[in-house]
């Protein structure tokens, strides 16, 4: 069995190269304990009408980083902006297929490619 991951958590925030877009960057598996603040940096990036949630140094995530990420989409759904996903990982990936809310995101596989799509 692999080690446990000891990455600590964090979240950082920045400007996209669209104006109008904020990259969330985040690092660390998402958990019950880190879930609310992904929920608090989505909020507070809500000036920007388009979020891209960088997840490619995310190992893994539970139940809460799922339900954390579907209050994301609704969130940013309501208020009329766009919502990203990039860099998933196998893991993370799956999770959110098993689950059945995969259908929700629109995923890329690097930040580049997602700015891209925004035109």
């Amino acid at each position: 069995m692999p080690p446990m991951s000891t990455r600590t958590f964090q979240i950082t925030g920045r400007a996209g190269a669209n104006a109008s877009a904020h990259i969330l960057c985040v690092t660390g598996p998402i958990t019950h304990s880190t879930a609310p603040a992904l929920q608090e940096a989505v909020r507070a990036a809500a000036a920007s009408t388009r979020l891209i949630i960088d997840l490619s140094e995310v190992p893994s995530v539970d139940s809460m980083a799922i339900g954390a990420l579907v209050r994301a989409y609704v969130f940013c759904n309501k208020s009329g902006r766009k919502l990203m996903l990039v860099g998933m990982n196998h893991r993370v990936r799956n999770v959110l297929q098993l689950t059945g809310v995969d259908s929700l995101f629109d995923t890329y596989a690097t930040i580049a490619e997602a700015e891209s799509a925004l035109g």
